[in-house]
């Protein structure tokens, strides 16, 4: 027995299976809503499910859309991506006004479902009046950010999930060319981009309003691949000319290896072994359980590989590529661990910065210093600010996201702790784990070269700015309405200590301030100057603490008992911050 509601339900769902150009997902609602119907011991399940699917479209954010494939409004498929990319064409036509016929460019990776969100997108966007390029094949991320910067376009869409679950698939838009300044041409969109998107989406009518061009796209030769592979190869330094390094790489089932592998040999670097069952593409990701460098697990088969092979480093990048891990052998140990994403951005930071002040590269540095600007998320590590400090160049910090670090003016590198990093902003004004992977190789190089360790390189900056040691804490909730009450509770009962530290500094950053804009978030520094920034996730239902330590070091023979001291006071300071959540 239904109720009037749910007819309404089973209404519109008939209304969209009838609708949906995917025989797989209008069947897939077809069905649920037969066992609903039925009555039987499915029912209740596939309510349930229904519900879900149609509790509302998928919001158009910053981040674009990114979601689960199947059918429904709360999912990723050919309805709503369709949508999207009417939605993206009529903002960006506004934004011309007229005045010019805008471009754009449409990547794609291997997910399920990524090509045939791509080519329709380009459909649609050639229907609007939008000269439109289209990627030749799977491809990463970076090479669409590359191709929306050399080839002028006004939008560039990437279909992707990046490191998401195999069962998702995501659409990433970014602006460029004559919609927006110059230091946010080739950038991921921000306020009021993405409501202004959202609200042509929501304009759009029925799916037959919907026009899709039958050709008139081009797809771009399988050149542009090689254009951004030596752009990228060409970073390496000339006058560097160590290359001895047995490297183990993998693209954990994604569309990186053979760009990566690309660049490297092309830079010099040829003792590269390939995690063989991560090497090609696969929307599946079989060997692992979550495909993101940073889940416990995903790099045991190339550190299995490195301890067969006895390598020097471990590169391993994200299905879509524009992240990159690292992993080396540790001395003190023996033993082969990856490395934090601070402690990664700090060693591409020492190694920049070197690069800089010896006149290795040239930096974009209109209106900045004649070094550009290093700049990192206020949740990573404040290393990197001092790092740059003394080699006389600027520093800025930035709400988390590339959307924010990649438009800082004058930027010559920056990065977040969340292993994404932007070290030729000139070619990729985004996170690209590909040319960060390089420049890590070719500083692993040099170093074995002297006789030292990439850790010994940490150490060295230790001596000079203080051991810097940093943590994490995520508090997984049963819903994202309860964020807002823990938020709260932190604002009417601010902690007054930190591993017995007493706070000096406790910022609202929700009020926003003359360096950043408003976001949700509790930053505290203490006397010690240990550092706790609290925020919500802005995709989960989980509370993200970042945690930060700084411990004094006198001399190399006082390293050893700082990183003993760091660690227990990373560890007082977990458990204060979990009381302050009442945890």
């Amino acid at each position: 027995m239904t109720t009037p509601e749910l007819d309404t339900l089973l209404s519109t769902a008939d209304d969209w299976a009838a609708a949906d150009p995917d025989p797989r997902t209008a069947d897939e609602l077809r069905t649920l809503v037969g066992q609903v119907r039925d009555g039987g011991a499915a029912a209740a399940a596939a309510e349930q499910d229904l519900r879900d699917r149609f509790s509302g479209p998928l919001a158009f954010g910053t981040a674009g859309l990114r979601a689960a494939l199947g059918a429904g409004p709360n999912r990723m498929n050919r309805v709503v991506v369709r949508r999207a990319a009417a939605g993206v064409a009529a903002h960006v036509l506004d934004l011309a006004a007229g005045s010019y016929v805008p471009r754009a460019v449409v990547g794609f990776d291997a997910r399920h479902n990524s090509r045939v969100f791509a080519e329709e997108t380009a459909a649609i966007l050639t229907a609007a009046g939008i000269e439109t390029f289209l990627m030749p094949t799977e491809l990463p991320t970076p090479v669409l950010a590359y191709a929306i910067r050399t080839l002028a376009c006004e939008v560039g869409i990437m279909v992707t999930a990046s490191h998401n679950p195999p069962q998702d698939n995501g659409y990433k838009v970014y602006l460029g060319g004559r919609a927006v300044e110059e230091d946010a041409r080739g950038v991921q969109i921000v306020a009021p981009h993405d409501s202004g998107i959202a609200a042509h989406i929501e304009a759009v009518g029925t799916l037959s309003d919907i026009a899709l061009a039958p050709a008139g796209w081009t797809v771009l030769p399988g050149s542009i691949e090689a254009d951004y592979v030596s752009a990228v190869a060409a970073l390496a330094d000339p006058a560097s000319t160590a290359r001895k390094l047995r490297i183990v790489l993998t693209p954990l089932h994604g569309v990186g290896g053979r760009t990566a592998q690309a660049v490297l040999s092309e830079a010099g670097f040829d003792d590269v072994t390939v995690v063989h069952r991560q090497a090609e593409p696969d929307p599946d990701f079989p060997t692992v359980a979550f495909p993101n460098p940073e889940e416990p697990g995903a790099l045991d088969l190339a550190l299995e590989l490195a301890q067969e092979t006895g390598a020097d480093l471990v590169i391993a990048n994200d299905p879509d590529a524009d992240r990159v891990a690292l992993a080396a052998r540790e001395p003190s140990t023996g033993v082969w661990r990856m490395l934090r994403g601070d402690e990664v951005g700090s060693l591409l930071g020492l190694h920049l910065a070197a690069r800089l002040t010896s006149g290795g590269r040239d930096t974009p540095s209109a209106g900045a210093g004649a070094r550009g600007v290093f700049a990192n998320s206020i949740v990573s590590s404040r290393l990197l600010g001092r790092i740059a400090a003394v080699s006389g160049i600027d520093h800025a910090q930035t709400l988390t996201g590339f959307k924010w670090i990649a438009r800082v003016h004058g930027l010559s590198f920056g990065y977040e702790e969340a292993l994404g990093y932007c070290v030729a902003p000139e070619l990729v004004r985004d996170k690209d784990g590909i040319s960060a992977g390089l420049l890590l190789a070719e500083l692993a190089a040099a170093t074995k070269a002297d006789g030292r360790t990439l850790f010994d390189l940490l150490d060295d900056a230790f001596l000079v700015h203080g051991l810097h040691s940093s943590d994490q804490l995520s508090v997984r909730v049963g819903s994202l309405g309860l964020l807002g009450a823990m938020m709260n509770r932190l604002r009417e009962n601010q902690p007054s200590s930190f591993a017995e530290s007493p706070v000096t500094t406790a910022e609202d950053l929700a009020q926003g301030s003359a360096h950043l804009p408003p976001t949700d978030g509790l930053l505290y520094v203490t006397q010690d100057e240990t550092r706790v920034i609290i925020r919500p996730s802005g995709t989960e239902p989980k509370l993200k603490c970042y945690l930060e330590v700084v411990e004094p070091v006198g001399s190399a023979a006082e390293l050893s008992a700082a990183k003993e001291a760091a660690r227990l006071r990373l560890q007082a300071v977990r458990r204060d911050v979990g009381e302050a959540l009442g945890l």
